[in-house]
């Protein structure tokens, strides 16, 4: 443990008060859900009740995520396989961010792909399929 680091709480530097605890995850002991997409699987690493969250997505090979428009800034790291869409394609270690209104069908390679995706807001679908972390 380096020097100065302990297991008490801290006092924030911007407040009077305690500094919240950070939360460890363990995403590979996690399951993956269905969702309403066929062939996506998600684990849901991060969500907040004003929409904002990051997903592990898992996509078999060719598995579709339909029309939709980002309503915030989304940003992608592929993982694993290929993750593309109409402007482009991105493999293991690539990124994509895709600004607010940017519409678009995207699809996982003959591989499938698996990726981790931050969502500031959740996306609207065409066909009025839920998002990812909406309440069933």
């Amino acid at each position: 443990m380096p020097d100065g680091a302990r297991k008490t709480m801290r006092q924030r530097l911007l407040a009077p008060e305690v500094s919240p605890p950070s939360v460890f995850l363990d995403p590979a002991s996690m399951p993956w859900e269905t969702s309403a997409f066929p062939g996506i699987l998600s684990k849901t690493l991060y969500s907040d009740p004003s929409g904002m969250c990051t997903l592990l997505l898992k996509l078999e090979p060719g598995a579709v995520v339909p029309l939709h428009e980002h309503t915030a800034i989304e940003q992608t790291y592929v993982l694993e396989g290929t993750f593309l869409d109409e402007e482009g394609t991105c493999l293991p270690g690539q990124f994509v961010w895709r600004p607010a209104g940017n519409t678009h069908v995207a699809w996982a390679g003959p591989e499938g792909a698996t990726i981790l995706g931050v969502f500031l807001k959740p996306n609207v679908f065409a066909a009025g399929q839920k998002f990812f972390t909406a309440p069933d």
